[in-house]
């Protein structure tokens, strides 16, 4: 919906793969959620591999480009509403939490942090944010997950808690 808060943030942390970013893309759309992509990314925004993964999508999708993770947080906490009871929320998804994403209770505006394909988020930002690092279970044969299929799981997850108040 045109001009309505978005209602998640998803960020990926220097994505590698363009089919998963346009992937995610299409979701954020799905969801009304914004798309937020942290540099270096892998691939170039005009990449063909990440319009053809975000069909038609990509000209409807909420999205920004940061330089940093600080450079998020710094806009994230300008954009924030008034009320410093509720600053901005950031959640960390890692295969090297016990936490199941499920044991959080989501609110509206949170931001759902994910990192690159290939080795995850930087041990020292998990370590700055451990309070707030979630996984999703899975087997132990099972090293991790696709992360457009990651980020569906987990902004689904919120979206259900939102629409029945949780």
């Amino acid at each position: 919906m045109p001009g309505a808060p978005p209602s998640f943030h998803v960020v990926l942390i220097e994505p590698e793969i363009p089919p998963n970013t346009g992937a995610i893309g299409r979701l954020c759309v799905a969801a009304g959620a914004r798309l937020h992509l942290v540099q270096p990314l892998g691939f170039r925004i005009d990449d063909r591999t990440l319009a053809r993964a975000g069909l038609d999508y990509w000209p409807h999708l909420d999205w920004r480009l940061w330089e940093s993770f600080a450079a998020l947080q710094a806009g994230a906490a300008a954009e924030a509403p008034a009320s410093p009871s509720l600053p901005p929320r950031f959640f960390l998804f890692t295969t090297k939490s016990a936490r199941p994403y499920w044991s959080e209770t989501f609110r509206r505006g949170d931001f759902l942090v994910f990192g690159r394909e290939t080795r995850g988020l930087p041990e020292s930002l998990l370590a700055a944010h451990a309070d707030r690092c979630l996984t999703i279970p899975m087997e132990p044969a099972a090293r991790s997950l696709n992360l457009a299929t990651a980020t569906g799981i987990v902004l689904y997850e919120a979206l259900r808690q939102v629409s029945q108040g949780r």
